[in-house]
């Protein structure tokens, strides 16, 4: 399931894992979990090196910002940086999602006006889909969308947004028309967050990384900022949604805190670790199965619904194994000197009910599976 790599392929991992590991890029990322109550990173310097390089998107056109690679080089960059610690949903939402929305659906003016920065990690972006009465069922969002002349304005709240605060804008989700239908009506606009008209406030949590509340106040959006067709962007959540949904974020998740219990387990733990070790191979492959999906143009909306469920469920299971092992340290976060392994059994554990909502909730995962593959009554 997983794609043979090429020499270049396995080159690439090399030398990524090279910069990853370096000093100074080490201890940038320490310093990132140990940052003071209440605050977090934003781009790092580590992700300001890899646009350089063109890595950072280096399966987007040179032209981009990226380096003209495939899916494959994409997900072994994403991988080892999970694995080497460094802080990712500033580099998940802004690439994997938003960016890969733009590359997808956008405009030429908004590719070029959107991509270059986020590939040199320059700018960052995040997405405003959830609301405080809606969750996974975006057909049912209220955020509204009036015109204005010949563009709109927006009113309404969303919540559960992770880097809101840092991101320079955002794919933001409202309803341009009602029907009878509830998937039509829905546009999709790239919002600018720093402006007039845009409250962000936090709403904190028990992950390293807050949420946030975020109020569109009237703000207004113009026709150059709509991306795909006004009224459709139901087709467009469609089809990328399942792209961010391969899971290999969480395997990868799930296999560092794994490292890192092996380490430090208590003896007598081994039946436990080879259960966990035999959950974190198969979430792997599942994420990889999906990877390889998009490689082959083929990608799998039942594939990749079953690989974000069983890979947030594992990464979730590993995180509570670690605390029933090695008991109350584990509980120590990245700021406490006597935290084993640097508090990351306590970040994976605060983290690790977010995975299983975030990206669709386990349960919408499994009804989606049942429903789509099983032929099960809705």
């Amino acid at each position: 399931m997983i794609p043979a790599s090429t020499p270049e392929q396995a080159g690439f991992r090399k030398e990524v894992c090279a910069l990853l590991c370096e000093d100074a890029v080490r201890a940038e990322i320490a310093q990132a979990w140990r940052m003071p109550d209440g605050q977090e990173s934003g781009l790092l310097d580590v992700h300001r090196r890899l646009g350089e390089l063109g890595w950072l998107a280096i399966n987007w056109p040179k032209r981009y910002g990226g380096a003209d690679a495939t899916i494959v080089e994409k997900a072994i960059l994403t991988e080892e940086m999970i694995r080497h610690g460094v802080p990712d949903n500033v580099h998940l939402l802004g690439i994997d999602i938003v960016g890969m929305a733009v590359h997808l659906f956008g405009t030429q003016e908004q590719k070029e006006r959107f991509l270059p920065g986020l590939a040199r990690g320059q700018t960052t972006a995040n997405v405003l889909f959830s609301e405080p009465d809606v969750g996974s069922d975006l057909a049912s969002l209220t955020t509204r969308a009036e015109p204005d002349g010949d563009g709109w304005r927006l009113y309404g709240r969303k919540i559960y947004n992770m880097k809101a605060q840092h991101s320079d804008f955002a794919l933001c989700a409202a309803r341009t028309s009602t029907g009878p239908v509830n998937f039509f009506g829905i546009t999709l606009f790239l919002v600018p967050l720093r402006s007039l008209g845009v409250v962000i406030e936090p709403v904190w949590n028990l992950s390293e990384e807050r949420f946030d509340l975020v109020t569109l106040d009237g703000i207004r959006v113009g026709p150059e900022d709509v991306l795909g067709d006004v009224d459709d962007g139901w087709q467009v959540l469609g089809k990328v949604l399942p792209l961010e949904r391969t899971g290999l974020d969480h395997s990868a998740k799930a296999e560092r805190t794994l490292a890192a219990l092996r380490e430090h387990a208590p003896p007598g733990s081994e039946q436990r670790l080879a259960q966990l070790e035999t959950r974190v191979r198969a979430a792997r492959l599942l994420a990889w199965r999906c990877v390889a999906n998009l490689h082959d143009g083929r990608p799998d909306e039942v594939h990749s619904a079953t690989a974000k469920w069983y890979t947030s469920e594992t990464a979730k299971e590993v995180s509570l194994a670690a605390v029933e092992l090695l008991g109350p340290r584990a509980l120590l976060d990245a700021r406490d000197p006597e935290a084993i392994a640097g508090g990351v059994f306590d970040a994976a554990l605060r983290e690790a009910p977010g995975l299983t909502l975030a990206q669709g909730s386990s349960e919408i995962m499994l009804y989606f599976v049942a429903t789509s593959k099983l032929g099960l009554p809705s």
